[in-house]
Formats: structure tokens, sequence, C-alpha cells
């Protein structure tokens, strides 16, 4: 029985390698092909150690579907990262379908780039795809360091002025934050690029904001205050380009709400300044109320992207 046993265990250890021999050899060739594949060498100051429904971080950068590669590409840019390889391993037959489908769906990289910290937001990510599975992202951010070490600065002046001990209700705590962005701030009907109007930068220093300026300011206080938050876009999904719009999202005693600068900081026809609650801290059944006597369909977000923010009978 002895001298069956040490050819069997043989035979079995060949069969073993043979079975996992191409899982092996990837990991190999990634390997001397990039040395740092799979392996974030620093997480910047603005990462965000928070999972959602529809991404969350990851520490396994082999995908095995497309989910994982989305996991993967947020916490790349979550991470901060400008270039990043890994690889896509040979028992994954629709890998480099799914990676290039993901990198060409600029709706999809839009929610996407909405989970991370606005310093993390990027304005583009270009994707190098071999035939060999290898994938490269590079990634170009749309803060600049001069911009957020001074946004940062003016951001905690305010609050460390703004937020007294004598407030210790979030919702006060945040309608302070949300009132003086408004009362601070126009709506940018000309949506000039000199201005910066479309980042926190134009918001705080010029007074001018489309939507992304004021969500993006937004986004920022409340991530300095201490509470989890991302942004919300509505995209027309039938083109290629993103477009619409987009608000804030935060938590609040483990309930998601909607907090809309942009609509209760409303154009108005007279020329006065309006500042308004409508869309301030309301779930999703009152924000549905709050649209209801008008006709935009800015506020139809995707539930199964969002899915955080869905209604109670759609939970």
């Amino acid at each position: 029985m002895k001298k069956l046993f040490i050819p069997m265990l043989c035979i079995m250890t060949i069969l073993t390698i043979l079975l996992n021999v191409d899982p092996i050899t990837d990991k190999i060739i990634a390997f001397i092909n990039h040395p740092n594949i799979n392996n974030i060498e620093a997480y910047n100051a603005y990462y965000k150690n928070n999972n959602y429904t529809f991404v969350s971080n990851t520490n396994n950068f082999t995908p095995y579907s497309k989910q994982e590669h989305l996991n993967i590409i947020y916490t790349i840019i979550n991470s901060g990262t400008d270039i990043f390889t890994f690889y896509c391993p040979k028992e994954y037959k629709n890998c480099l379908k799914d990676i290039n489908d993901i990198s060409s769906d600029a709706n999809l990289l839009t929610h996407l780039n909405n989970y991370v910290h606005p310093f993390n937001s990027f304005t583009s990510i270009n994707t190098t795809i071999s035939d060999s599975g290898e994938v490269t992202l590079k990634i170009k951010y749309l803060y600049e360091q001069e911009e957020i070490t001074k946004i940062n600065e003016e951001v905690n002046k305010i609050i460390s002025s703004m937020i007294t001990s004598d407030l210790t209700d979030d919702y006060d705590k945040i309608k302070v934050i949300h009132d003086y962005i408004i009362n601070n701030t126009k709506y940018d009907i000309n949506n000039n690029k000199e201005t910066k109007s479309y980042s926190a930068y134009g918001t705080l220093f010029n007074h001018l904001a489309t939507c992304n300026g004021y969500t993006d300011l937004m986004a920022i206080f409340l991530t300095n205050m201490g509470y989890d938050n991302f942004k919300i876009a509505t995209t027309n999904e039938n083109i290629k380009e993103p477009a619409g719009h987009v608000w804030n999202a935060v938590k609040i005693n483990n309930e998601w709400l909607h907090l809309d600068l942009t609509w209760d900081d409303p154009v108005s026809s007279d020329g006065k300044d309006y500042l308004y609650h409508k869309y301030f801290l309301i779930n999703t059944e009152e924000l549905i109320l709050a649209d209801s006597n008008i006709t935009s369909k800015e506020h139809e977000f995707n539930r199964a992207i969002y899915s955080e923010l869905k209604t109670i009978s759609e939970n």
C-alpha cells in the first residue's frame, strides 16, 4: 500500500498543477511585466473607506465579473492613483469586452465618479487594453493641488466660524452650510468655464455655480463635517455623452436623504435672490412630491445605481 501511495500522490500533484496552470501562468506573467500590478502603493487623504450597493472598495485587482471591474475602477480613483495596471485572467472570457464596454460608457463612468470624494473625481480615464489581457488606466483628476489647498483652508475656516457649539442637531448644522453657499452664490446661467462655476473652487471663490459646483462644494463640507455622502446624477441613458443634473445624498441617522442646493437657489425672473428649503434633507417620497407640480424630470434618477435612495415601496 505504501508503494502505491507515493505514485498516486505524485499523480494528484501533477493533475493539480495542470488544472491550475492558466491562473498560475497569468499571475507570473503579470508580475514579470508589472511588478507593482495588483497593488495600490498609496491612498491619498481623500480616500473614502465606504462601500455602497452599487460599488465597493476592493483589494482584489484580478477581476472575474463586470461588477469586479467596477469595484476595481472605483478603488483606483477613490485612492487618487493616476495610473494603474491590472490583468485579465484567461478564465474570464468576457473580461476585455466588459472593460471596453465600461470605459466607453460615459454615463456609467459619471455614476461611478459620483461615489468618490470630489477631490478624487476625474475629468477623463484613458484605458489601454492589450490582446494579452493587460489593462492600464490613466486618470486625469479635476482638481489641482493648489485649488485643493485653498478650498480646504476656506471650508475649514467657515466650519469653525459657523458651526458653533450650540448647534447640536444635524439638520441645523447642514442648514447653516446650505444657506451660506446659496447666500453667497448665483447660478451661472452662462456656464462660463473661466469662472470654474462647474467646480467647488468657482462656487466658493467666484460665487458662481452650476449644479456641479454647488454639489461638489456641499460634498466637501459634508465630508469635512463627518457625514457619509455621495452625489446623484440623472443622465440621458440613450446618448453616449453625460447630460442631466447632479445633487447630493447624505446619510443622517442611518437614513439617506436628498439635498439639492441648485434647486433651492432658483434663477428668478425679477432678479431677486431667493433661498428655499424645498429640496433640503428630504427622502425620495418627499422628492417626488416636491416635483409633483413641475414638468422637469431632472430628479428621475436610476434606482438600481442609487439604491440607497429607493422609496419604501421599492425596498
